[in-house]
């Protein structure tokens, strides 16, 4: 390939013909909502510690893993803490939450948060861990019955708002990215019970992180089942949404757009929020 052709791959001109190819028109629109900076909202478990504050995505994404009746539970890449404090808030009383982030600068952060935001009565129940989430299948299997998995992945909002990451921008940045997702994936799934949930998230555009990483999963394990929003089964064991709304000042959540395997929470129809893809799967008996 010539060197023109491959300097068009690259930064900010391939990042844009890259996204205009998945999302036609809609791009220029979507590009605009990415471009401003998202309105994060309060997230507070207790009125006697420090609010955090995340995008409503990111709460939508951690409160569609099914907790009721959860005993052991898993947050895999944890860091900042935000999905954790909502996995925290909403946990039955008396569940253990495990928070692992393989970085101990991002490790030391998450502790951090933790300490400042979740009360000292469900700390006692929570496990901060630093490790690579991708080996712990080589020393663990069918330990936790919930587990939340927000991969590392492209996440183009910060790209297109930093020149720095998007001169840098290349195709392989996506592959290598979901390589490193599937890793994460497959060794979650080795971890989860029988009969468990797992909550597949990133914040990618990308259907190559995304759908693509999770049809993986279903081509490899012939004992995932993916879940709609809707599904009686899945209603059974969702949150409490009193306790949502209670920690969250009666946030609302954002609308989602179905995908083969889950759900997209875009920001230009929704108000900024996102972007956030999830997909909810369960492990059969």
């Amino acid at each position: 390939m010539a060197k023109k052709d491959k300097d068009a791959l690259r930064g900010e001109q391939g990042f844009n013909s890259y996204y205009e190819n998945v999302f036609g028109e809609r791009w220029s629109t979507l590009k605009e909502a990415l471009l401003k900076e998202a309105e994060p909202v309060p997230y507070c478990l207790d009125p006697s510690l420090r609010t955090y504050y995340l995008d409503s995505a990111s709460i939508l994404a951690a409160f569609s893993l099914p907790l009721k009746g959860a005993e052991d539970i898993l947050d895999l890449c944890a860091a900042p803490g935000g999905k954790t404090l909502v996995l925290a808030s909403l946990m039955d009383e008396g569940a253990k939450l495990t928070s692992n982030e393989r970085s101990f600068e991002r490790k030391m952060r998450l502790s951090k948060v933790c300490e400042e935001h979740i009360p000292q009565k469900i700390q006692e129940n929570l496990t901060i861990t630093c490790s690579d989430g991708a080996l712990w299948c080589k020393t663990k299997s069918e330990c936790f019955d919930r587990i939340l998995l927000d991969a590392p992945c492209s996440s183009e909002r910060h790209v297109l708002n930093d020149k720095k990451y998007l001169d840098m921008w290349s195709p392989a940045r996506v592959k290598t990215l979901s390589i490193e997702q599937w890793a994460l994936l497959s060794s979650a799934w080795r971890l989860l019970k029988k009969g468990g949930y797992l909550v597949y998230s990133t914040c990618a555009l990308a259907p190559a992180e995304n759908d693509m990483v999770v049809q993986r999963l279903f081509k490899k394990f012939d004992d995932a089942r993916v879940l709609s929003l809707d599904d009686e089964q899945y209603k059974e064991c969702r949150n409490d949404t009193g306790k949502i709304q209670l920690c969250s000042k009666n946030l609302v959540l954002p609308d989602t757009e179905k995908t083969e395997f889950g759900y997209h929470v875009l920001p230009d129809v929704n108000g900024g929020a996102g972007p956030i893809y999830f997909s909810v799967i369960r492990k059969a008996e």
